[in-house]
């Protein structure tokens, strides 16, 4: 049966009760979003500390390395996403992309590190260069698969009245990723048995691209006529923009979460490990996520039951509290409390934003909706975060000795830094609502409302204005 947003200026919290997703789609959204997530933490956050450890401790590298691979996956999100909507399937990309995915992740560990002496020579740059372009390759197949065809899965197969339920559990399948990479695999970097990290984890992704061709049932979404590149360039006209202000709002406020997250997540491994030397990172870090984990999963019934909207800013508080207290403690017990609170409100946000930016997606365009998403809640924090967090760490220029050599780390400078970037979401949500407002409004003169014409409440306009 096939699924549709309801049109957009409808409060969508108003939606009719979802019929219960069925066992095989819960395995699907499952297994397939917490192994993609598994993916995504070797790729922002064990691949910097591959870099770190093994490479250079200049953050400049991590920041660019960052960067290419958001541009990179951004590309292929708007490319496989159209291309999914043109087919009108997503379950052979999902499939084969894991599958590929998993090929390219263990490919990580054939790439040698250069000798701690060569440090300025060119086999240090070719190194780098080797990363970067590797870690390009992995982030277009990976967001192929999962940012493009995957999420658009989801939402060819949910419906605004159990949105919050799937995104409250997607939330928090990063944290399960960490979780898991942490406790059962962070041992085998420290003791620096990279290629067997990288070999079992993309074992894992490419046996799941097998199994997502079992569990994925296309949705029945008919397929587009347009051409791939023409919707790529549709999705990012500014009349696209101006005809779908609220869904572009909502990205904005993504954006600002995502800049915020990317300031200090590159660099928060490397923070615990060697800034505040925490002997048992890896066990705090396991309590925060399993503790984070169970906050993300009641927050999303608690997000159905009084809505996105109404949800969001509370959970953007939580994350802010939690960033300020980190820029504080030092010790085992209280990194527990505030990394808890920031974690728990970090994925909330995420998982309202998310929630948000499903209802207002045109129905037949789930797949090229993804690309702009990934511009804006990917890309764009993807570049401006770590810059942001690198610029930081360098003006603060916090070090740390080793064999008579003096390597920069991470001091708590990162967290107030991100706090602040979070003054925007009241300002744009704000701004959203009043949006949303406009197009609700009847229209005595029976014409377009201005700025609330890109969320019109009738149907048949939209749809004409979308074919």
């Amino acid at each position: 049966m096939t699924t549709r947003t309801p049109p957009r200026g409808i409060p969508t919290d108003a939606a009719a009760t979802a019929p219960a997703l069925g066992p095989r789609t819960w395995a699907a959204i499952i297994l397939i979003g917490l192994v993609g997530q598994l993916a995504w933490v070797i790729e922002n956050m064990y691949l910097n500390l591959f870099v770190y450890e093994t490479v250079s401790t200049d953050p400049g590298v991590i920041a660019w390395m960052v960067a290419a691979s958001a541009i990179a996956a951004t590309v292929a999100t708007l490319i496989v996403g159209a291309w999914s909507d043109r087919l009108g399937r997503r379950r052979e990309l999902v499939a084969g992309g894991y599958l590929a995915w998993g090929a390219v992740t263990a490919a990580f560990g054939l790439v040698g590190a250069p000798d701690a002496a060569a440090e300025a020579a060119p086999v240090l740059i070719g190194a780098v260069v080797a990363i970067i372009a590797l870690d390009c390759v992995m982030s277009f197949i990976g967001s192929g698969a999962n940012d493009a065809a995957f999420a658009a899965w989801v939402t060819d197969s949910t419906v605004p009245a159990n949105r919050g339920r799937v995104d409250g559990w997607l939330a928090t399948m990063p944290l399960v990723a960490m979780l898991l990479v942490f406790v059962l695999l962070d041992p085998m970097t420290q003791a620096g048995q990279w290629p067997a990290f990288f070999a079992l984890v993309g074992g894992v992704t490419a046996v799941t691209g097998v199994v997502a061709w079992f569990l994925v049932r296309d949705r029945g979404v008919a397929p587009r006529e347009q051409h791939v590149l023409r919707a790529v360039v549709e999705g990012l006209r500014p009349a696209t923009v101006r005809r779908e202000p609220a869904l572009f709002l909502t990205l904005a406020i993504w954006c600002v979460i995502g800049i915020s997250s990317q300031v200090f997540i590159p660099f928060v491994l490397i923070y615990l490990r060697y800034s505040l030397a925490l002997e048992a990172s890896a066990i705090a870090l396991g309590i925060v996520l399993v503790l984070a984990s169970a906050l993300s999963v009641v927050g999303g019934r608690v997000m159905d039951r009084v809505g996105k909207e109404r949800f969001l800013l509370p959970a953007v508080g939580v994350f802010v509290a939690g960033l300020v207290a980190m820029t504080f403690v030092r010790d085992f017990a209280w990194v527990i409390v505030a990394a808890t609170f920031m974690m728990a409100g970090m994925m909330a946000s995420i998982a309202a934003v998310s929630a948000m930016t499903r209802d207002q997606t045109p129905a037949d365009r789930a797949g090229g909706v993804q690309g702009a998403r990934m511009i804006m809640a990917v890309m764009l924090p993807m570049v401006i975060g770590p810059a942001i967090g690198a610029a930081v760490i360098s003006g603060a220029a916090h070090s740390y000795v080793e064999l008579g050599r003096e390597h920069p780390v991470p001091g708590p400078e990162i967290f107030p830094v991100a706090a602040l970037v979070l003054v925007a979401v009241p300002v744009l949500a704000a701004l959203r609502t009043r949006v949303l407002r406009r197009a609700a409004a009847p229209d005595p003169a029976g014409a377009d409302t201005g700025a609330g014409a890109g969320a019109d409440a009738g149907a048949d306009a939209a749809e004409e204005t979308r074919a």
